[in-house]
């Protein structure tokens, strides 16, 4: 598939080809380069991609993107990331489609995915998506410049750590539709407040196009704060959640044996009943938003349920694994990536309706300033709550976790992941529910890692 010809991406770029080459993908990372792709040398603080271009066209480059001197096929500019941000612009003009933007504290990657698997389900082959978590200044960038030129519906996450950030995103991915899940401390060491975070957030709606509909979560105590924050932007404003009163409702949930969750959800007149494969009414709650997208970029809402149905789990972000252990198996939970107190609220909640000994292997939450150590004492009550039989708390700001479990709940206190993984190997017992959570500079991750080389089988 022609992605990009030279020709295009000098004029997108204001660079100049050296020679006449097609790229079939774009990224800059050159260990991800495959046959076809355009290479971008990103120059960053402590490594320059201009070193790895021999290592990009070995591994089967068209071209690349650089600001030095090259014998390989190139569009030389005066500054690849000034590149890569055109790149991206020039793939969002070209775009005839609907472009949905998502953020959030908790639950965006999750959402965008579901958003996706949606809109592939309406139209299949025609749909893009960010990859991963490629939500901040380079990863959404990177994420346009990779939409097919054909494309009918693009979804993009956008992530922030500083105020201002997401205005800059929402402004490159100019969305159609501007979706923000959840609101929540995340980040707390760069706000003065939870009502600055959702300020920060709000920003999303700043980029919407003309006759665009804010998607807002109608049960945050920041609700109106957003609603504000959209009404200069947005032609419509929907909101979504659990409670009445939200335009998008859902009304009807019953747990079924699987782990999801069968709904029947209200908006306007129209009732729709469907299952989501995920457990946990967060995931219910976040449906509600995604239908409510889908609807808003006039895609058809029962292929959406349909979709909702058939989501796999997403790695790192509540995947499961059946691994071997003695005779028998234990579940994993992988919820490795990243981690503020409402999403280990959510998952802990998950753990709590599982069958079998409970243990959670909970890394520490970063970012959340000098609030942090209240922000996580306070998971204690949850995790007696979900009737955790066991707890592996990872990093040194879980003392204060420590401190409030001891005499309620076994636990022990590891300074680091390879730690965290020998203590659970010396535990782990047939029947064993496992959920793995934790900020992703904990590394958790290769706790899950160590446990899928038992030859696990996906659920």
């Amino acid at each position: 598939m022609r992605l990009w010809t030279s020709d295009e991406i000098a004029q997108a770029t204001g660079g100049t080809a050296s020679a006449a080459f097609e790229a079939s993908g774009v990224t800059f990372d050159s260990r991800e380069v495959g046959a076809g792709d355009l290479f971008l040398a990103m120059k960053g603080e402590s490594s320059d991609g201009h070193r790895f271009l021999g290592q990009a066209f070995a591994n089967g480059a068209a071209g690349a993107v650089v600001s030095e001197e090259t014998s390989h096929p190139h569009v030389s500019v005066e500054d690849t990331m000034a590149a890569l941000e055109a790149l991206g612009s020039a793939a969002r003009r070209r775009m005839g489609g609907k472009v949905i933007g998502v953020t959030g504290s908790v639950g965006k990657t999750g959402t965008k995915e579901a958003l996706f698997a949606a809109l592939d389900r309406n139209d299949p082959g025609c749909a893009h998506r960010s990859v991963k978590s490629y939500n901040n200044h380079t990863g959404v960038p990177l994420s346009l410049a990779r939409m097919p030129r054909d494309a009918r519906y693009g979804v993009f996450e956008m992530g922030m750590n500083h105020a201002g950030e997401l205005a800059a995103l929402t402004r490159l991915v100019r969305p159609h539709v501007a979706m923000v899940t959840t609101i929540a401390p995340a980040h707390t060491a760069f706000f003065k407040d939870e009502s600055a975070i959702a300020d920060a957030k709000g920003e999303i709606f700043q980029g919407l196009q003309p006759g665009g509909t804010a998607v807002i979560p109608f049960d945050s105590p920041h609700r109106d704060r957003l609603v504000a924050a959209a009404k200069p932007f947005a032609a419509h404003i929907v909101t979504f959640g659990l409670n009445e009163g939200a335009d998008v409702r859902a009304i009807e949930t019953m747990r079924i044996r699987s782990g999801g969750t069968f709904v029947t959800a209200r908006m306007g007149q129209r009732e729709l009943s469907f299952t989501i494969s995920q457990p946990g009414m967060h995931w219910v709650a976040n449906s509600m938003g995604v239908l409510a997208a889908v609807d808003a970029v006039g895609a058809d809402l029962e292929l959406a349920g349909l979709a909702l149905a058939e989501l796999g789990g997403i790695g790192g972000r509540g995947a499961r694994l059946t691994v071997p252990v003695g005779d028998g198996e234990a579940l994993v939970i992988d919820e490795s990536y990243n981690a503020n107190p409402a999403s280990m609220r959510a998952t802990l909640e998950v753990l709590g309706h599982e069958r079998g000994r409970r243990i959670a292997v909970l890394g520490e939450m970063r970012e959340l300033g000098e609030h942090s150590d209240a922000y996580h004492a306070e998971l204690s009550g949850p995790i007696e709550a979900a009737g955790v039989q066991q707890a592996i708390l990872v990093g040194e700001a879980m003392a204060s976790l420590a401190n409030a479990l001891e005499g309620h709940v076994d636990f022990v206190h590891v300074p680091d992941a390879a730690a965290a993984r020998d203590r659970l190997e010396d535990l782990l017992a047939p029947g064993d529910v496992v959920l793995i959570k934790g900020s992703n500079g904990v590394r958790l991750s290769s706790v899950v890692a160590a446990l899928a080389e038992r030859q696990p089988c996906s659920t």
